[in-house]
């Protein structure tokens, strides 16, 4: 293991300086869960606090020095009771590239593919290709147009795919469960307008 340059060491103690302790090292000591609780947050954040709660100055000199001997980390710096550990994490394998042609698109959208950006993408269609379907049952009548709260938003939409065939295929293609009535209904009747009483 590499030691810490001067100079690598004084930047990793600017970095800690705004983090809070994430692991904290109870009455029972430097235990093997302390220890894999620690790997963990150094898988996740490379430079991390540690705070001891009891022992005195010889006891955390020795849990600092076995943390970073099992953990194969760099003690940073020691404030009283407070640990800064390093561990640099390893580079991982770049991810596999998108498709030609969505990352084209995304390019020229000025997006970055990213996998979430796929799921989403994915659940979206999903959504689509389902109205789709309820749209076909609605039009060759397998479930009804409307609910007993009005129209269902399935048939509004079909409605709309429906309109620019309207004229084509007649009356039929707009026509729902209950007949229209052709007359006008009737506008209610107005009279002069009333002013509350002062009071």
């Amino acid at each position: 293991m590499t030691p810490l340059s001067t100079k690598r060491r004084s930047e990793l103690r600017g970095e800690a300086h705004r983090l809070s302790p994430i692991v904290i090292i109870g009455d029972k000591g430097l235990t093997d869960e302390v220890i894999a609780e620690i790997d963990r947050s150094l898988k996740a954040h490379e430079l991390i606090k540690v705070r001891a709660a009891g022992g005195d100055r010889d006891a955390r000199e020795a849990w600092l020095g076995t943390i970073c001997e099992r953990l194969s980390a760099h003690a940073v710096q020691q404030i009283g009771k407070v640990f800064v550990i390093y561990r640099e994490r390893p580079e991982e394998a770049e991810a596999p590239r998108p498709a030609r042609a969505e990352e084209g698109r995304a390019r020229s959208r000025g997006e970055v593919v990213t996998e979430r950006g796929k799921q989403a993408q994915r659940a979206r269609d999903a959504e689509k290709q389902r109205l789709r379907d309820i749209q076909d049952m609605v039009r060759k009548g397998k479930i009804p147009s409307k609910t007993k709260f009005g129209l269902a938003p399935s048939a509004r939409a079909v409605a709309k795919v429906d309109e620019p065939a309207a004229g084509a295929r007649g009356a039929e293609a707009t026509r729902t469960s209950r007949p229209r009535s052709r007359a006008p209904s009737p506008l209610p009747e107005s009279g002069p307008r009333r002013r509350r009483p002062r009071t």
